[in-house]
């Protein structure tokens, strides 16, 4: 009995995900709910476990190849045990000569490719070039492997894992006029300094980070928030959340709670800007910049944040911050944000300028909490009092978001948290 194992469907959005590494090889016997391929959606890496017990008869994709949900990866016979595949090394002998011989992959940075103005290039591959900055230049000097020379999906996958810096960050030039700019020599010191590869993560949020800056202008304003009844409360209530809810306390919640709330009130801060167009998103999807063991960064979301109490958004943050720290994050986690956060407070930071999280049009930095002497409006008079202070950081995309928008915003989060209902009860 052949048993066809296909790309499984890992989330309502996600359509295609990259084959990271083949834990077993065509000939070895794999048991029923045994992982043996890992891939890779968006930032998250899943295992996909066999359906059945049985010996794998063939593997039609390889390490690093992007499928579709619902093609078959592989094929596996359950009437087959390992035993019987005494040709397994003549069958992973053959794979590798098929793969080379039939799947050969291109080196697009090691030759000076020719650009071809006539190649047709598809609306799929157009979308693609868009969301991974590629100008149409560069697009039609990639090779083409369909009918034709056609440019297919996989050619520019495959051109973008080769592709270096700073072709992303070159403006288009006249090919009669190269950039004549050096690039800054990198002193190595031979015994004394160490080459560290990225890895597949960091070399993502590179990317994600360089596109941001050169699609956004971006703009940050800056305010300072007088938090002490916010935090008195927290102080006097976590105990005893702790003890209802069994969920820890944070300051989070209340900060996405505000954050969301202000977005309520400035529905033009959750859009996204596509080409000409202003795309105002109905929900309030709060992502949350979450630091991981290995230092690279995730963010998980919190859906509809502007539809949930405290204790609600309690439960989210700590699950979502749990998951992020055991990489149990599910694809449809990470998606769908309008709008994110980033507390640099966390690392003792005063204030920070963050990078916007793009297609959205802004972030939100939140500094440490910290006390010092304020002077501060009593019924006496001003006086001097000890308060808990700190900074928040607004950055903004200015192609849609002026100054007053993004002042009267990053203000409005402000009064929230400073005005916060030290009597709601939880």
């Amino acid at each position: 009995m052949i048993t066809e194992f296909k790309m499984p469907k890992m989330g309502e959005s996600i359509t295609e995900a990259t084959i990271i590494n083949w834990l077993k090889s065509v000939g070895d016997y794999v048991e029923a709910e045994e992982t043996i391929v890992e891939v890779a959606t968006d930032k998250v890496d899943n295992d996909v476990p066999s359906p059945v017990s049985g010996v794998i008869t063939e593997i039609r994709f390889q390490k690093d190849d992007v499928v579709e949900v619902g093609t078959v990866l592989a094929l596996i016979d359950s009437n087959q045990r390992a035993e019987v595949r005494s040709q397994k090394s003549e069958a992973k002998v053959e794979k590798e000569n098929t793969s080379t011989t039939h799947n050969p992959q291109p080196t697009t940075h090691n030759v000076q490719l020719k650009s071809n103005p006539n190649a047709f290039i598809s609306p799929l591959i157009i979308s693609i070039a868009q969301k991974e900055n590629l100008s149409i230049e560069e697009l039609q000097s990639i090779p083409g492997s369909g009918t034709d020379g056609r440019l297919q999906k996989s050619d520019v996958f495959n051109y973008l894992k080769n592709r270096k810096y700073p072709i992303q960050s070159k403006p288009v030039v006249n090919s009669h006029q190269p950039s004549t700019y050096p690039k800054p020599k990198i002193n190595f010191v031979e015994g004394k300094d160490r080459i560290v590869e990225m890895d597949r993560m960091r070399k993502m949020i590179a990317d994600h980070m360089v596109y941001s800056k050169q699609t956004s202008p971006h703009v940050t304003s800056y305010i300072e928030v007088d938090v002490t009844n916010l935090v008195n409360w927290r102080n006097a209530n976590k105990d005893s959340f702790q003890e209802k809810y069994n969920e820890k306390l944070t300051f989070t919640p209340v900060f996405v709670q505000a954050v969301a709330k202000a977005i309520v009130d400035f529905p033009m801060i959750n859009v996204s800007v596509d080409e000409k167009n202003i795309i105002v998103h109905s929900d309030i999807n709060i992502g949350m910049a979450t630091a991981l063991p290995s230092g690279n960064l995730i963010v998980p979301v919190v859906k509809n944040a502007n539809e949930k109490d405290l204790v609600a958004l309690a439960k989210d943050v700590n699950s979502l911050a749990e998951a992020s720290r055991n990489n149990q994050l599910k694809p449809e986690q990470i998606q769908g944000s309008t709008f994110t956060i980033s507390n640099v407070g966390t690392f003792g930071n005063l204030m920070g300028t963050p990078i916007i999280n793009q297609p959205e049009v802004a972030i939100l930095a939140l500094g440490i909490i910290k006390k010092r002497p304020e002077v501060i409006e009593t019924p006496n008079g001003d006086e001097i009092a000890i308060r808990s202070m700190m900074y928040l950081s607004l950055s903004f995309d200015h192609r849609v978001v002026d100054g007053f928008l993004g002042g009267s915003f990053l203000r409005k989060i402000g009064d929230y948290l400073e005005q916060f209902d030290t009597n709601i009860t939880i």
